[in-house]
C-alpha cells in the first residue's frame, strides 16, 4: 500500500524527471509561492488538454523523482500516456516543460525585444568553434523556405541514436545509407545577424572568404581598448548569398588581437570593454554571436561578461554555447573554462545562462572512448548536450570553398544539426 499524506488523500507516488527540470520546477514554484506538489498536478492537468502534441524531451538517465498526488490528478495522467503511447517519464517532462512555460518567472517577463548575445567558447583549440560560430549564425538568418527545402533539423537528441546507426553503414565522408527525417516543425527564424571573429587566428574570416583587417587600421580590438575613433559599423562587412537574404554579416578579425589582453589591462572595467565595443552596433541586429579565443585571458573575460544576464532580459536570450569533442582532452578544457565563468559571475555579481554543449565532429566508428565519452557528456545533465554534430567531409569542403556551411551544402547532416541546435536555444 502507498504511504498517504497526512493533509488528505495524496498518496506518494515516484516517477522520473531530467535534472534539469527539476531544478527549474523547484525555483519556480518556490518563487511563485506555489507548493510543488500542486505545481506538479496543474502540469499534469494542463498537459492532458492541451490543444496540440508537446515536442520530445530528452529524458535519458532521468533520476527518481517523488511527489504526493491525488488518485484523481495521478490516474488520468497515466492513461492520457498510455493513449499517446509514451512512458510516464516523457508525459512528466513534457507536462513540467509546459508548466514552466505557462507559469514564467516573475524575474523574467517579457520586456521589449533585445539583440541576442551568444558566446561561443571553449579553451581548447581545435573542436570547431568556429565552424559552430558560422554555421548558427547562417542557421539563424537562413530563409525560411529555402531551410525547409534543405530538410529543416533533426527532431532533436533523439535522433542522435539513428544518425549513429547510419554513420555506421557507410565509409568515411560517404552519404548515409538512407535519408534521415526531416522535422516539419522546424522554421527559420530569418533573423539580422553579425558573426564576431573574436580569435586573432581569423578562422572565421578566412572560411566566410573575407580579408582580415590591417593591423595599422581600426580594429575591434582598437575599440575595445578606446584607441579608435570613426565608427565600428565602417568594419563590418555583409555575407553576400541569396540564402541570407542580406541578413547576416561579419565583423572580421585583426590580428593585433594577439595584444589583446595588454591593450585592455589598464582599462577601467576591463571586463565591460567588449560590451563597450559592440553596443553600437547591437540596435542593428538580432543576434550577435562570438567566435572566441582558444584562452583563458582577460578576452576571454570580457566575452563572459558581454554574454550575461542583462536587467530585463528574459533567462536563456542570451549566454554561453561550450563546443566540445568526444574526448578526454576536452573535458579537461571544459573542467578549466566553467572554473574561468563560475569565478567571473561570482567576482562581478552576474549570471551567465549555460546554453548548453555542442558536441563536435563525433563518429561512433572510432570505437568506444569516443562513444563513452559522448554519455559522459550527457550525463552531465546541466549544462545539457543541445547538439551533436557529425564529423563529415561538408565542413572542410564548404572551409575550402570560403562558403558558409548552409549556403554550401543546406541538405548535409551537418548543416540539418546547426538548425537543431539554433532551434533548442530558441525554444
Amino acid at each position: 500500500m502507498l504511504p498517504t499524506d497526512d493533509q488528505g488523500d495524496r498518496q506518494k507516488v515516484t516517477f522520473k524527471l531530467p535534472a534539469s527540470l527539476k531544478t527549474e520546477l523547484k525555483i519556480r514554484a518556490a518563487e511563485l509561492g506555489v507548493d510543488i506538489q500542486d505545481a506538479v498536478a496543474d502540469a499534469m492537468n494542463e498537459w492532458r488538454v492541451a490543444p496540440a502534441p508537446t515536442k520530445q524531451v530528452d529524458t535519458a538517465k532521468a533520476p527518481p523523482f517523488a511527489t504526493w498526488l491525488t488518485e484523481a490528478d495521478a490516474s488520468p495522467f497515466r492513461e492520457e500516456c498510455s493513449e499517446r503511447g509514451i512512458p510516464y517519464v516523457q508525459g512528466l517532462a513534457q507536462a513540467v516543460k509546459l508548466w514552466l512555460k505557462t507559469h514564467p518567472s516573475l524575474r523574467h517577463q517579457p520586456a521589449e525585444r533585445r539583440t541576442r548575445r551568444l558566446i561561443i567558447c571553449n579553451q581548447k583549440g581545435g573542436v570547431g568553434k568556429t565552424a559552430v560560430t558560422a554555421g548558427l549564425g547562417a542557421a539563424f538568418a537562413e530563409d525560411a523556405e529555402l531551410a525547409r527545402l534543405a530538410g529543416g533539423a533533426f527532431p532533436g537528441a533523439a535522433e542522435l541514436a539513428r544518425l549513429e546507426a547510419l554513420l555506421s553503414q557507410k565509409e568515411p565522408d560517404g552519404a548515409p545509407a538512407s535519408p534521415v527525417e526531416a522535422d516539419d516543425s522546424y522554421e527559420a527564424q530569418q533573423l539580422r545577424v553579425l558573426l564576431v571573429d573574436y580569435d586573432p587566428q581569423g578562422h572565421l574570416t578566412k572560411q566566410l572568404g573575407v580579408k582580415q583587417l590591417p593591423a595599422t587600421g581600426p580594429s575591434l580590438a582598437k575599440f575595445m581598448a578606446r584607441q579608435a575613433s570613426g565608427d565600428i559599423h565602417d568594419l563590418i562587412v555583409p555575407v553576400d548569398d541569396e540564402r541570407f537574404g542580406g541578413r547576416l554579416d561579419l565583423l572580421p578579425s585583426c590580428q593585433d588581437a594577439f595584444l589583446l589582453d595588454v591593450m585592455i589591462s589598464t582599462a577601467r572595467n576591463r571586463q565591460a570593454t567588449l560590451e563597450h565595443a559592440l553596443e553600437p552596433l547591437e540596435a542593428h541586429y538580432d543576434v550577435i554571436l562570438i567566435d572566441c579565443p582558444p584562452s583563458l585571458g582577460m578576452a576571454m573575460d570580457a566575452a563572459i561578461y558581454y554574454g550575461r544576464e542583462r536587467d530585463g532580459e528574459q533567462q536563456g536570450q542570451s549566454g554561453i554555447v561550450i563546443v566540445v569533442q568526444a574526448e578526454d582532452s576536452s573535458a579537461d578544457a571544459y573542467t578549466m573554462l566553467v572554473e574561468q565563468i563560475d569565478d567571473g559571475m561570482l567576482d562581478w555579481r552576474i549570471t551567465a545562462t549555460y546554453l548548453g554543449l555542442v558536441v563536435n565532429l563525433y563518429d561512433a566508428r572510432d570505437g568506444h572512448v569516443v562513444t563513452s565519452s559522448l554519455d559522459e557528456w550527457y550525463g552531465l545533465g546541466e549544462p545539457r548536450v543541445i547538439g551533436v554534430i557529425p564529423r563529415r567531409k561538408e565542413q572542410r569542403e564548404a572551409a575550402r570553398a570560403r562558403q558558409p556551411l548552409l549556403a554550401y551544402d543546406p541538405s548535409c547532416a551537418q548543416s540539418r544539426v546547426m538548425r537543431q541546435i539554433v532551434k533548442e536555444i530558441s525554444s
